[in-house]
Formats: C-alpha cells, sequence, structure tokens
C-alpha cells in the first residue's frame, strides 16, 4: 500500500478545499470499498480526507413530500427508518440486501454510489482492465465473465456496478447534490452514471473534486408499493447475479404507473423505460409482464458465459411484478 497522509474535516466547504488542493487525495467515509481497493494497489492516494465527521448524516422528510438522505449516514441508518421503510420501501429492502450487518453499518450512502465494480480483473493489477488503467483492454470479454454485462457495454469494458441501493435509486428518480469549491450543484439520476462507452474509467458526472452530499427522493405515491428483489449465488451476503427494483400502481386491473430498474446487467444501475412504456395502460398480468421484460432485454448483447441472465432477469420481473399486482390492486370500495 502507498504511504498516505490523513486528515478529517470539520466542514463542507474545507473538505472540498482539502481535495481541490490535492489532486491524488479521496473522500473516506466508512472505507469498506476504497480501503479494500488501497490494499491491492487499485487506488493509490496521496492524502485521505475522512468525511465522517460532517453534518451530512441526516434523513428527513422535505417540505413537498419527499426524503432527503444525507451522504455520511449509514446504510443501516437508512434501512432501519421508519419513513424510509414506510414511503420507499424497495429501497429499504435494497440495502438490507447488501453486504453484511457489519459493513453496513460503517458503509454510507455517499460512498455506496461511488463503489468500484467487484470485476476480478479491476482487482487484478496484474491484468489489463480499462476501467483502472484506459487503453489496456478488457481482460474480462474473453475471460472470466458469468457475472458480466448484458446490457449497455462496450468492446472497451463489460463490468456491471455492485450496489443493491443504487438500482432501488434509479428506480426512485432520485437526485443527486454535491458541492465543489465553485459552489453546489444537483445531478438527476438518469445523468449521474455516465454510459460506458470508450471511457471506462469515467464512471459518474460528477465535476472534478466534487463532495456528494446527499441524495433527494422526490415525492411518490407508487413509492409506498415497491419491493426490491436480488438474485446472488450464495444465500448468505453476496453480489447479485440479477436484481430488480420496482413500484406499481394497479386499479382495475390496468397498470396506472410502474417503475422497473434492474441490476448487475450494466456499468450502470439500469432503469428499464422500454418495459415501463409497454406496461402503463395496459393489463397487469403475467403475461403482460413477460412481454414488457422481453422489450427491454431484447437489446441484450451476453457473452458466451452470461446468457443466463436474459431467461433470469425476465423471471425476476414477471414475479415481482405480480407480487406487486396482488398486493396494490385496491379492494372494493377502498380509497385510491
Amino acid at each position: 500500500m502507498r504511504e498516505f497522509g490523513y486528515q478529517r474535516a470539520h466542514d463542507v466547504a474545507g473538505a472540498v478545499a482539502l481535495l481541490d488542493a490535492a489532486p491524488e487525495a479521496r473522500f473516506l467515509g466508512g472505507g469498506t470499498n476504497l480501503v479494500d481497493l488501497m490494499k491491492t494497489g487499485v487506488e493509490r492516494p496521496a492524502l485521505l480526507v475522512d468525511v465522517t465527521e460532517l453534518p451530512l448524516d441526516g434523513i428527513e422528510v422535505t417540505a413537498d413530500g419527499g426524503l432527503r438522505v444525507g451522504a455520511t449516514a449509514t446504510n443501516s441508518d437508512l434501512a432501519a427508518h421508519p419513513e424510509v421503510r414506510r414511503r420507499y420501501p424497495a429501497l429499504a429492502e435494497a440495502v438490507l440486501a447488501g453486504a453484511s450487518g457489519q459493513l453496513r453499518n460503517m458503509a454510507t450512502v455517499g460512498g455506496n454510489l461511488l463503489q468500484r465494480t467487484r470485476c476480478g480483473y479491476f482487482a487484478d493489477t496484474a491484468r489489463p482492465c480499462n476501467k483502472r488503467t484506459p487503453g489496456s483492454g478488457c481482460s474480462a470479454r474473453e475471460g472470466v465473465h458469468h457475472n458480466h454485462a448484458i446490457l449497455g457495454a462496450s468492446a472497451h469494458c463489460v463490468a456491471t456496478h455492485p450496489s443493491d441501493m443504487a438500482v432501488a435509486l434509479a428506480a426512485l428518480d432520485a437526485v443527486v447534490s454535491y458541492e465543489t469549491t465553485s459552489g453546489t450543484g444537483e445531478l438527476a439520476w438518469e445523468d449521474f452514471y455516465l454510459p460506458v462507452g470508450d471511457t471506462p474509467h469515467r464512471e459518474t458526472a460528477l465535476p472534478p473534486g466534487a463532495l456528494i452530499t446527499g441524495v433527494t427522493l422526490p415525492p411518490a405515491p407508487v413509492a409506498a408499493r415497491s419491493r426490491y428483489r436480488k438474485i446472488r449465488e450464495r444465500a448468505s451476503y453476496a453480489f447479485a447475479i440479477g436484481s430488480a427494483a420496482a413500484a406499481l400502481d394497479v386499479r382495475d386491473g390496468v397498470v396506472h404507473e410502474v417503475r422497473l430498474a434492474f441490476g448487475a446487467v450494466a456499468s450502470r444501475p439500469w432503469r428499464a423505460r422500454t418495459a415501463e412504456r409497454a406496461l402503463t395502460g395496459g393489463p397487469a398480468t403475467a403475461a403482460a409482464f413477460a412481454a414488457a421484460a422481453d422489450a427491454e432485454l431484447a437489446a441484450a448483447e451476453p457473452l458466451p458465459d452470461n446468457g443466463y441472465k436474459v431467461p433470469l432477469l425476465r423471471n425476476v420481473t414477471v414475479a415481482l411484478l405480480s407480487e406487486l399486482a396482488d398486493r396494490t390492486e385496491p379492494t372494493e370500495g377502498a380509497q385510491r
């Protein structure tokens, strides 16, 4: 591990100033991903700026009925918060599906969004990886890739984004707030993660030196009728081989509103817009859910060893939406 300096930030302005003055610095939250990468030599910061004492750990309802989550709130606190569980259950379920209790107690919301891929070639500094060393090549395409991308990949990278939380946030239209030495800013979720293209090392649209200060969830009544489903290779904590977050509002057997996002299939959480359009205004049936999933997955380009993800995601989508349809259809005489 490279020798590094350490400074603890006490206010947001001071934190971003420290990073601005030291381009090889990194912000340190829980460190559950960054420190591991430092040990393997993938990350080699000259300075760690500890942001855990910044006043950014609040979780509160906004004036318009949404929710504001501070960047240093821990994953455990987020999953346990009563308003998250009541208003955005898919988010609570996604967080609880990720890692172990010990890691959730340390990991922060901001850090979760910025965690790096778990592709084995990215973590192995002896092997080519365009995400780690631009222009060196992608070892996974011809190597071990059974858990790699089937959507939105490129010849330069087929890695997947590992976050469960981020999949739920994609379905909930989250907005990311940040601060730099030039001031504050916001990024809509659709703009936050960049397409992999030919620059897989550029993962987000955050400006250089930006500190994530929070995530805002807009008010969305449909979000109260949401779930997260994760498929993994073992029952204990593990990264997904496929996942889905969904929210569904069914009225008189017709899909009034639907949100759907996939995980472990692309370099970023995959919002299933094609499937949403296919479902809205149509019947809330298993056949319709399957057809919508097929429409979304028609763009899939699996590699030789990960084609199983196509039927897996189709089946997860049908099961999850069918479960939500059974739960969300109002009973006769009930208010909608």
